[in-house]
């Protein structure tokens, strides 16, 4: 049609992110008086129920004919499992912050000090601290100002690092927008606009550039095909352990 416009857009998930595209929906149920939300993603392929577990909670692949009765018994065939894995997994986040002195704050991967002093408002890194003065020493008050700056540490990061990596991908300029999102590390637009999530600025450098080329792959190839792999690969050779390290120990980044 003349007039229609088509916008296409790839996202990457955050640990524990429920994904909405059918047909990946959310459900629970009850195993042993506990009830367990998790993903269902049925696909045409499968032909069995499967089960797995990591940072991002209880998925269930099946088939598409599977009835709910049936994935039900399957999850409670498996209940004891299911629970002590997801038991595993619950401990393993990190603590809310409280945004007080001697709490720990990562940048960059690294760890650092919070240290909180009454004062005009700035933040400054000064490994192993980082020193937050303000007039109002509130835990409110402290995150918004230590988050305002990781903020901007982050735009300037990965403004830098896309601007490393595009042109190995061959693309033109790429515009970079911070993203607040509790389900992505990152997305990307079609018409050139890519989205990070700013809590990427707590990661080490590695994964933080796996998430970038990640993402401007998807410039690339719009999907996850072999040939969009073979652009990431292109660039990150070991792109398949950083995605292992990162499902695996993102959530020790996570408190805000």
């Amino acid at each position: 049609m003349a007039n229609a416009s088509v916008q296409v857009s790839a996202q990457l998930e955050l640990p524990f992110a429920p994904l909405s595209m059918n047909p990946v929906v959310t459900s629970s149920t009850v195993l042993d008086g506990q009830a367990v939300n998790y993903i269902l993603h049925r696909s045409h392929g499968r032909r069995r129920i499967s089960l797995s577990i990591d940072e991002r909670g209880l998925r269930v692949g099946a088939p598409l004919r599977a009835s709910l009765r049936e994935i039900d018994n399957v999850l409670r065939e498996h209940a004891r499992w299911v629970l002590r894995k997801l038991a595993d997994w619950t401990a393993r986040r990190a603590p809310t912050r409280r945004w007080e002195s001697g709490e720990t704050v990562f940048y960059l991967g690294l760890p650092l000090k919070l240290q909180i002093a009454a004062g005009p408002r700035a933040v400054l890194l000064a490994e192993p601290l980082l020193q937050v003065h303000t007039p109002d020493e509130s835990p409110g008050a402290v995150a918004a100002l230590a988050q305002h700056w990781l903020r901007g540490q982050a735009l300037a990061h990965f403004q830098q690092r896309i601007e490393h990596f595009r042109t190995r991908i061959t693309l033109e300029a790429v515009s970079v927008r911070l993203s607040n999102a509790r389900s992505r590390w990152g997305s990307c637009h079609a018409s050139g606009r890519i989205s990070l999530n700013w809590r990427l600025i707590h990661m080490p450098p590695h994964l933080i550039d796996y998430v970038v080329v990640h993402e401007l792959a998807h410039m690339r190839e719009m999907n996850h095909s072999p040939r969009f792999w073979a652009v990431v690969g292109g660039v990150v050779p070991d792109y398949a352990a950083r995605r292992r390290e990162i499902r695996r120990e993102s959530h020790r980044y996570l408190a805000d």
